[in-house]
């Protein structure tokens, strides 16, 4: 969930500190070291990812990226393109967890096949609806295309050849900087901004981003946390 706001920060040029919590192993899974903390940050609903900057704190992960986003204009601007925006959100946010839930699931290879052959439609869905459009909500880049462009890359790692049919969204993935798989950094986290940047967005932002995900600050996984059946350890 924090991976598309790391990528909105870079792209946004905002400087901000990563902290990462993990659990312990099986069959237990301690979460102490979150547990210990998310009392005394002063968040109104404690949980991951959360976002710190100055007086404001925030949980909940569409409301970090919105955040960020309107100190960019990187909402939408005309009415379509907001409609495209509040729409392809929530969207995202279905197709997201239709994943989580099969990785999750301990029956997570009776669902995977079923997944597998679902996609294909779901996919269409997305590509459609991009058509031939440059990013989600017209010729400017907004904040669901970061969300998109995450979801999209776990489902390429899940299924390496999912998008080949469809091109206009690899042309998206590309848009980004990286062909083919990306690496990742692990999951879960906080994030406190150093400051509230308010920069132009320029052309060139997104070799930043890309450069940042070719990074050795990334990993390619973990994706999910370790309870979960798939895309829960390191490469």
């Amino acid at each position: 969930l924090a991976h598309a706001i790391r990528l909105l920060l870079e792209y946004t040029e905002t400087p901000y500190e990563d902290k990462l919590y993990s659990c312990g192993e099986a069959p237990d899974y301690d979460k102490s070291q979150w547990i210990n903390e998310k009392e005394k940050l002063g968040l109104d609903f404690p949980n991951l990812p959360y976002f710190i900057d100055g007086p404001t704190k925030l949980t909940q992960s569409n409301a970090i990226l919105r955040y960020i986003a309107r100190k960019h204009n990187m909402c939408g601007e005309t009415e379509e393109e907001i409609l495209r925006v509040d729409m392809l959100e929530n969207q995202i946010m279905d197709f997201r967890m239709s994943l989580v839930m099969v990785c999750y699931n301990p029956d997570f290879e009776k669902l995977k096949p079923g997944y597998l052959e679902q996609l294909p439609g779901k996919l269409k869905l997305f590509s459609n609806f991009l058509g031939d459009r440059k990013w989600f909500a017209g010729e400017k880049l907004t904040f669901v295309d970061f969300l998109m462009f995450d979801v999209l890359e776990q489902n390429r790692i899940f299924e390496p050849k999912c998008l080949e049919p469809f091109k206009n969204l690899k042309d998206f993935m590309d848009r980004f900087g990286v062909s083919g798989g990306t690496p990742r950094s692990p999951v879960g986290g906080g994030c406190r901004a150093g400051g509230s940047l308010t920069l132009p967005v320029c052309p060139q932002a997104l070799e930043k981003v890309a450069a940042y995900m070719k990074s050795s600050r990334f990993q390619k996984m973990p994706i999910n946390n370790k309870m979960a059946k798939w895309g829960n350890k390191k490469l």
